[in-house]
């Protein structure tokens, strides 16, 4: 089932950053603003109707394109949606007209008690009737598709008996929603866990792939054991850059989001990271 189309256009293959507090001051206030595509921000953060963060989101909305990316709904929960966090995101998507939602596949509230985390689902026939539900739920009430993100992988979770991409891309064909491919996790993932990540790349439906985002992640050692983390804290690494080039080959262009939220730079960092995805996004 297809939510209803109530968007705005489609954004381009561009680049984009996302909007942090400390970084304001460039997006408000004067005429020379920086040169990126679109910005992007933490949905949660922006719930408060009469916040000065909500202020700045709307004077920003008003100058750049704007993505609502959420980080709590929890869309495996297998209790269902909290209609109160759903109805605030409705009212902030209904101020700030994004040009793209998108939500994660993990889960972080079970019996009223929210974590906070982005916990891993066990990916089974079970997970994806609790997964579906809850995007067509959200689906129905923003009116419009949503994009679910794949998260980075650190453990096997136990009685899993779908691969990643079959199960995202069975979630596409029975609710109608779209994919944000996050290149980092999907990296962190084949390192940790051994996934082939050139396979994932070309089992998940590529139509329906609205969003890629970009980030640093960390190398933890202890004894002999490695593990990548996904820290959005760092540049983004050199191996990842090589496989978003062929992610956008496989997938083709598509709007790319410099995600860096710890150990935050000077706005011209990230700019130049943008920029870097702005070439190969316009090579491609």
């Amino acid at each position: 089932m297809s939510a209803a189309q109530n968007q705005p256009a489609p954004l381009g293959p561009l680049a984009g950053v996302g909007l942090r507090a400390p970084h304001y001051d460039h997006f408000v206030g004067g005429d020379d603003l920086p040169q990126v595509g679109w910005v992007e921000v933490h949905a949660e953060n922006y719930f408060e109707p009469g916040g000065i963060r909500r202020q700045v989101l709307l004077e920003v909305a008003q100058r750049y394109p704007v993505s609502l990316h959420g980080v709590a709904l929890s869309l495996g929960s297998a209790e269902g949606l909290d209609p109160n966090h759903l109805d605030r995101l409705a009212a902030l998507a209904a101020d700030v007209c994004p040009v793209l939602v998108s939500e994660h596949l993990a889960w972080s509230r079970a019996d009223g008690i929210y974590y906070n985390d982005l916990l891993p689902l066990p990916l089974t026939e079970e997970t994806l009737d609790v997964v579906s539900a809850n995007v067509e739920r959200t689906q129905a009430r923003l009116g419009r598709p949503i994009l679910v993100e794949n998260p980075s992988g650190y453990m096997h979770m136990e009685g899993a008996t779908l691969e990643e991409a079959a199960f995202l891309s069975r979630l596409v064909a029975r609710t109608g929603c779209g994919l944000l491919v996050d290149i980092n996790n999907l990296y962190v993932s084949a390192f940790n866990l051994g996934v082939d990540a050139d396979a994932w790349l070309d089992a998940v439906p590529s139509t329906a792939v609205g969003e890629i985002h970009l980030a640093g992640h960390a190398r933890e050692e202890a004894g002999d054991s490695v593990q990548l983390i996904d820290t959005h804290g760092a540049p983004v690494a050199e191996a990842v850059w090589n496989l978003y080039a062929r992610a956008i080959d496989r997938l083709r262009p598509r709007p790319t989001l410099i995600e860096w939220d710890s150990a935050l730079p000077p706005l011209e960092i990230l700019l130049a990271e943008a920029a870097k995805a702005q070439a190969l996004l316009d090579v491609a």
